[in-house]
């Protein structure tokens, strides 16, 4: 339940991202939206990881 929630809440930020920049340190621009799934491919790798 909680990596379906976490990565909706990522495709949200990626969506938002692209139409307006969040503004945020590395995150400036539209084309940033890639940094974004970076990090959500290594945090559901992470969290496959510490499931038992």
């Amino acid at each position: 339940m909680m990596s379906k929630a976490l990565a909706v809440i990522l495709l949200l930020a990626m969506a938002i991202q692209v139409i307006r920049p969040l503004n945020l340190p590395g995150l400036r621009h539209r084309r940033d939206f890639w940094k974004i799934a970076v990090f959500a491919i290594a945090l559901m790798m992470l969290t496959v990881l510490i499931r038992p």
